[in-house]
């Protein structure tokens, strides 16, 4: 009765993709978006009796009402965007890294061990966040090339394997937690070196006298600037990776065929392990932002999800590092706004998930009807003659 095909190739001024023509696609997942705020008012209004645009307000004021809310809902971003340019270089070449929230924990334990270890050695500041940076990638890194190599030499299953990778890092921060424990016997590592913020994300300037600031030095004064300055560098740098680059090249044409890499003479165990050492790289440097940029502690819940929900950013942007950046955007702004919104009605956490769970079913069935048609069989036959 109904006939479902991929839609053929659409040209694009000069690029060709396969799907809807890239606006009518962004119009798609527009319209998702109202019919999943349509259907989620409804389920409001049905549990709570409230008024749905009076809930979505509360949503909205919750990520943008006060500066420090808004500080919030970008330190957030910057770290699920990290994440997610992390992961572009596997998915691309279509190795499935599952372990990304692994390789986030790998990276925070790193961190913590340096900030715990040398912040009392009365290194520069940059000097130590260099360290803590370079320790925090070459973790990750080590965590992302295991299965990398394992995949290269004897095909295991990557999506097995990184997935298991996760839960060894879990234990692994199980075990230093009580090792650097602060105050002894809390179960907790508290923040780390509270007194002297040795390895904390400095602000670029100190706070002027009240009346005094503008503007520039109201952004210049926060010090979740460095987590955006270092993921805006790393997005960008990672793009040209990918789009221009002779490795981001290899990456494509691995991911669409192994085959026909070795054909053009490519090496592909060296591309898989190369590639999957850079994700776990900069999957490590998220890690970083976490532990140094945010927090200031480690725990099993640092990297708090954020490797998974990274997996639906980056299937959404189709890898592309900069689309990327809307749908961390907004998948931040809906996480921080029904978490408001479930606070201000004192309702469960559940309805916040709930809400959360329609509009990402509405979004990425929106993907569907952009990359396939439906025909009923006798239109299809007709369109086959």
């Amino acid at each position: 009765m109904i006939h479902i095909s991929k839609r053929v190739e659409f040209t694009l001024f000069k690029g060709k993709a396969a799907g809807l023509n890239r606006f009518v696609g962004w119009g798609v997942r527009l319209i998702a978006v109202v019919l999943s705020l349509i259907v989620s008012g409804l389920l409001i209004y049905s549990i709570t009796k409230l008024n749905p645009l009076k809930v979505y307000a509360v949503m909205a004021n919750g990520v943008f009402g006060t500066s420090r809310r808004v500080w919030a809902w970008l330190r957030d971003l910057a770290l699920l965007l990290c994440i997610s340019v992390g992961l572009a270089p596997a998915f691309k070449m279509r190795f499935w890294n599952i372990g990304a929230e692994g390789q986030v924990l790998v990276g925070g334990i790193a961190t913590a061990a340096c900030m715990i270890y040398m912040g009392g050695m009365g290194l520069p500041t940059p000097v130590l966040l260099v360290i803590m940076a370079l320790g925090s990638m070459l973790a990750g890194a080590v965590w992302g090339v295991i299965p990398a190599v394992f995949k290269a030499r004897w095909g295991t299953n990557e999506t097995l394997f990184t997935l298991m990778m996760n839960y060894i890092a879990i234990q692994l921060t199980s075990f230093f937690v009580p090792l650097w424990e602060h105050p002894k016997g809390s179960n907790t590592v508290g923040l780390i070196n509270a007194g002297t913020q040795a390895g904390w994300f400095p602000a670029f300037m100190q706070k002027p006298p009240a009346g005094q600031g503008n503007f520039l030095t109201d952004i210049l004064t926060q010090p979740y600037l460095l987590n955006l300055l270092i993921v805006a560098l790393v997005t960008v740098l990672m793009y040209f990776y990918l789009k221009k680059s002779k490795h981001g090249y290899e990456i494509a044409v691995v991911g669409q065929s192994e085959n026909t890499a070795r054909y053009a003479a490519m090496n592909v165990k060296k591309v898989i392990i190369r590639s999957m050492t850079l994700s776990g790289a900069i999957c490590g440097l998220g890690g970083f932002l976490a532990v140094a940029g945010a927090d200031h502690t480690i725990s099993t819940s640092t990297a708090g999800g954020r490797g998974f929900v990274a997996i639906i950013v980056a299937w959404l942007a189709k890898f592309n590092t900069l689309t990327m950046v809307l749908i961390s955007a907004m998948l931040v702004f809906l996480n921080k706004g029904a978490i408001a919104i479930a606070s201000e009605f004192n309702l469960s956490n559940d309805m916040s998930n709930i809400i959360q769970g329609i509009i990402l079913f509405f979004i990425l069935g929106s993907e569907f009807f952009i990359n396939y048609e439906i025909k009923l069989a006798k239109h299809a036959k007709e369109a086959a003659v």
